[in-house]
């Protein structure tokens, strides 16, 4: 008997293994007669379908998924690990890289954690709260136009992805003349955010507002309601509400069992319970219902980006304490986002204290009293947490996320088992994973 793992069959402890790598189906079964057919198939880490670089070890009996386990690890960055080296501020570079499709949320729940700690919640100016809600609206459109795009691509339906893709552009267009960059900004900071709106941002922000509504309606008029769609996408990944409480499922996912959980409304910040808005739920507990839900809260975000909009009113956009606030004016000029020249010969030629306090502010930061804090927002996926421990120092102790993707990937298994393959792939398309916040 061959000990060869590489051979056409071994045995292990859990009896013969049959290594396939081509050839005819009928010589394969017969090379098995008399065993248990027990075809275990990697798909992934780098199938196109499976959201970046998620593994999903598939057990199959022919088309049919009988066990299907997730590896992850495969987009490991060691932000958390990395983030215990660098200061509080600088510590915004690096969440806002973990859910790379949604940078402003892991941004803002870092920054409300740290500002518990410092105490300064009430003094955010009420400018930087408006701005905060405004792109974190703005970034749930993108962020699902994302998750629409894909899914569509996976299905077949590309025409929904190409018009996905090209209406996201047109936020990152916003993100880019708001903060500099198009994703992963570092944009909110302890205390605020790095820079006010540029002049014409607001006229700018209205119009492409006007324009998503009306693209929104290319990619309805497409698949709602389309019978090959509804075909792939109904009673396909079905979870339902005790099956989300068992395994500590958020966002679109637990919206689509009916249930109207949103942290934006069960536990507002940021001053979202002086928005207007709407929770969008389905009661079909499947792909079709979290595809809708998905549809229907892009108009509920521009609704509220319109409420942001009509909210600005001028003022600072950081917290007045000079200890904490990050001692710079920023500006976006023709080389990019840096200091503004006024502020540079200010601090460079005229207030020796004011060069010093930028230096020591700059490198060595500011100190968070010793503790611990918990603040959870409603990110596109769900409930991002972000847990952040100080032990009185300029760095964290130890800063940990409650990535939903991470928590939602569970649902893998009771939503695949026992469907197709075919089915899996839409499923895993309605979970709506981003391996870069499952692997931090």
């Amino acid at each position: 008997m061959s000990t060869d793992i590489f051979s056409g069959s071994y045995e292990t402890t859990q009896g013969r293994v049959y290594t396939l790598s081509g050839g005819d189906w009928d010589t394969v079964l017969g090379s098995t007669a008399g065993e248990r057919e027990r075809i275990v198939v990697n798909m992934g880490p780098q199938h196109p379908s499976t959201h970046g670089v998620l593994r999903l070890i598939l057990e199959l009996d022919g088309e049919t998924v009988t066990e299907a386990r997730c590896g992850i690890g495969y987009l490991h960055t060691g932000i958390e690990k990395n983030m215990e080296y660098r200061s509080w501020v600088q510590g915004t570079t690096y969440v806002t890289r973990m859910d790379y499709l949604s940078p402003i949320f892991n941004e803002t729940a870092y920054c409300l954690a740290v500002e518990k700690m410092l105490g300064i919640t009430d003094q955010i100016p009420d400018r930087a709260n408006t701005i905060r809600v405004l792109l974190m609206e703005l970034n749930r459109v993108s962020s699902h136009l994302v998750a629409l795009a894909t899914g569509g691509m996976e299905l077949g339906a590309l025409t929904a992805m190409t018009n996905g893709f090209r209406d996201r552009e047109l936020i990152l267009d916003l993100f880019e003349m708001i903060t500099g960059l198009r994703m992963n900004m570092a944009y909110v900071r302890p205390g605020g955010v790095a820079v006010d709106l540029p002049v014409g941002a607001e006229k700018k922000i209205e119009e492409t507002i006007k324009l998503l509504r009306t693209r929104f309606k290319d990619n309805f008029n497409i698949l709602v309601d389309n019978p090959i769609w509804t075909a792939r996408t109904k009673n396909v990944g079905v979870l339902d509400l005790t099956g989300c409480m068992a395994l500590g499922i958020t966002g679109p996912v637990l919206r689509s069992t009916g249930l109207p959980w949103d942290l934006r409304k069960t536990q507002p910040y940021c001053g979202y319970e002086n928005y207007e808005f709407n929770v969008v739920t389905e009661n079909t507990s499947d792909t079709y219902g979290r595809f809708l839900i998905r549809m229907r809260e892009m108009h509920e975000s521009l609704n509220i980006v319109e409420q942001a909009l009509t909210r600005l009113k001028p003022g600072p956009v950081m917290v007045e304490d000079k200890s904490i606030a990050w001692p710079a004016q920023l500006a976006l000029g023709s080389d990019g986002l840096g200091n503004s020249l006024d502020h540079i010969r200010k601090i460079m030629g005229q207030s020796m204290e004011s060069l010093i306090h930028h230096f020591k502010l700059v490198t060595e930061g500011f100190k968070v009293p010793a503790g611990q804090a918990y603040v959870a927002i409603e990110s596109p996926r769900g409930e991002l947490g972000a847990l952040v421990i100080s032990d009185g120092g300029t760095k964290p102790y130890r800063v940990h996320f409650r990535d939903p993707s991470f928590n939602n990937l569970q649902a893998v298994g009771p939503m695949g088992e026992g469907g197709q393959v075919a089915d899996l792939v839409a499923a895993v398309a309605s979970i709506d994973p981003v391996m870069g916040g499952v692997d931090r």
